[in-house]
């Protein structure tokens, strides 16, 4: 049965600054040798920023974008995080899912932090992403969304992993943790959460507490907060699935219609 090697990349990013992010990023990234999967916080070329007439830049000219499928590439793994684009007069933070092979899959943000002002600057998305690695079948999502378990609904086991990469900070970090893992337990999924650390221009810390979680919600990675690490863990399909026949909750969910 196939695993799935997951890089969990806890950066403290540079505001605004996405050559010195993508530079501080090769960094931590040349030791990364034996990876399936590289994940990167939320805007991770930028931080959080909410000017994006500024900082958006369009797919074709994005440098954050083309720094991930040149990633990608040269370490033969997917990189994954979000940045703010810029299409068709529209801002959206969208995940991009940056495979060595140079295609790519997207997901633009669904719920839109109001709290931050989020939704005055950029533009939601209606469409779930699902996305497909070494038989791990992968939902894509963006922080604000783990609070929206209907969102996030597994039917049918038709994900085995959940992928949330954030900009949450420290004073929210309790419901972070929590609902990363009440998210495995409910879904009976792995769960990979990847946050940032550090301070951000808007006066705004991060702890991190980027973590790995399996289908029962124990932690499989869960470093010590307010640091930058790099790490790597595995995950394997068999233990899922041998876990989802012995304890079938899935065939006893709640049927329901989701309208975007």
């Amino acid at each position: 049965m196939s695993e799935l090697r997951t890089t969990l990349v806890q950066a403290d990013l540079r505001w605004e600054d996405i050559d010195a992010n993508c530079h501080l990023l090769d960094e931590w990234l040349q030791d990364v040798n034996t990876s399936d999967l590289i994940v990167l916080p939320e805007m991770f070329a930028t931080g959080f920023t909410m000017a994006p007439e500024r900082m958006a830049e369009s797919m074709q000219e994005s440098r954050a974008v083309a720094w991930m499928q040149k990633t990608a590439q040269s370490h033969n793994a997917v990189v994954t995080g979000s940045v703010a684009i810029e299409e068709n007069g529209h801002y959206f933070n969208r995940l991009i899912w940056a495979r060595p092979d140079g295609t790519m899959t997207t997901y633009d943000k669904r719920h839109l932090f109001r709290m931050g002002e989020e939704n005055e600057h950029y533009a939601m998305g209606n469409e779930r992403a699902l996305v497909s690695l070494n038989g791990f079948n992968i939902l894509l999502t963006v922080c604000y969304d783990l609070r929206f378990p209907v969102w996030l609904r597994n039917v049918d086991c038709e994900y085995d992993v959940l992928l949330c990469v954030a900009n949450w900070p420290s004073a929210r970090r309790l419901p972070w943790r929590t609902l990363l893992q009440a998210r495995a337990i409910e879904n009976s999924s792995y769960v990979i959460g990847v946050n940032r650390v550090g301070d951000d221009a808007r006066g705004l810390n991060y702890s991190g507490d980027s973590m790995l979680i399996d289908y029962r919600g124990d932690a499989l990675i869960d470093e010590a907060p307010d640091r930058a690490f790099v790490r790597t863990g595995v995950i394997g399909r068999q233990s899922l699935e041998d876990f989802r026949e012995k304890f079938p909750v899935h065939h006893d969910a709640d049927r329901f219609t989701l309208h975007p």
